[in-house]
């Protein structure tokens, strides 16, 4: 845990010092809070299944909305798994003073895009790079 106090309705400048202390305590707590939404979520969908556990829809139709349903919730919280795994991985690179950062070239992430998508790893140029290489690999 962090001995930084973030003052009410704080908000990240590019005014001031990149990842000082509050910015990270920031960027900690917004994660922690997201993760915590994904994790309740999550027990919210287990909860419902259990709920329902083997009750069968007798007309074919109903069955098959209901598989269709249950396929796509399990997809969603396959993805929101993942993103609770990068979401602790962002906060470990807190932990060591590497979050906002890309980690291909070290230069700043920028507070725009951390607060985009606060478990980005790679600046806006760097992952630009990376998506023209995948599509010229994918064309080929």
């Amino acid at each position: 845990m962090s001995s930084v106090t973030l003052p009410p309705d704080y908000k990240p400048t590019e005014k001031e010092k990149y990842m000082n202390p509050v910015m990270l305590e920031y960027f900690r707590q917004k994660l922690v809070k997201w993760k915590a939404e994904l994790l309740q979520e999550s027990s919210s969908t287990l909860k419902d299944l259990q709920e329902d556990g083997g009750m069968q829809e007798p007309d074919i139709a109903d069955r098959a909305t209901l598989e269709t349903d249950k396929s796509l919730e399990f997809r969603t919280r396959d993805r929101e798994r993942k993103l609770i795994n990068k979401i602790e991985e962002a906060l470990r690179r807190i932990d060591e003073n590497t979050y906002g950062y890309c980690e291909e070239t070290g230069e700043p992430i920028g507070i725009k895009r951390l607060e985009a998508r606060a478990v980005a790893t790679l600046s806006v140029e760097a992952q630009e790079r990376h998506e023209r290489v995948e599509r010229t690999q994918r064309d080929e």
